[in-house]
């Protein structure tokens, strides 16, 4: 029995070993699609490999690559995620299309702390109530547009890692 499982093993083996080994029209059909995607010169060399045969050996000339001078980047304030909800303000001066909210709340006095403390800071806070979920939304910053939230909301996420966008319901 022990002698069949170890010949049956050897087999395995050798097979696996064999049939691991990389053939050489692998590197060639590399080599061509290397020299396909062009950049790269070849010459050809007669003389000894270090085998003991004259065969050509090719020679490929290295890439040269030239550093990139301009680069722009571009925000793509398309995929930014927006909530949408019914919102009575508060206190405050008023919502406009895109807000960025900082903390929800379900008490009142919770949420009217953290108005006062970022109008502290010199930013014009609200807060604004759910009567459909029943929270406290406190708004730090209020926009027309959605690049300037997601602006502001980014720059305030150092501080609050939560903040969010808003878009005011009808």
């Amino acid at each position: 029995m022990k002698k069949s499982i170890v010949i049956c093993a050897a087999m395995c083996a050798a097979v696996a070993f064999t049939s691991c080994k990389s053939s050489e029209s692998a590197y060639r059909k590399a080599y061509d699609a290397a020299l396909a995607q062009g950049g790269t010169t070849t010459t050809t060399t007669s003389g000894n490999n270090g085998y003991g045969d004259n065969n050509d050996i090719p020679v490929v000339t290295p890439l040269t690559e030239n550093p990139v001078t301009d680069t722009r980047v571009t925000d793509n304030n398309d995929n930014v995620p927006v909530r949408t909800e019914n919102l009575s303000v508060v206190d405050g001066s008023g919502l406009r299309n895109f807000s960025v909210v900082v903390g929800s709340f379900s008490v009142k006095a919770n949420a009217e702390s953290l108005v006062q403390r970022l109008r502290s800071q010199g930013l014009d806070a609200q807060l604004a109530y759910n009567s459909d979920r029943g929270m406290y939304r406190v708004v730090a910053s209020t926009y027309d547009d959605k690049s300037s939230a997601v602006a502001s909301r980014n720059s305030l996420r150092n501080t609050y890692a939560d903040a969010w966008l808003l878009y005011k319901g009808r």
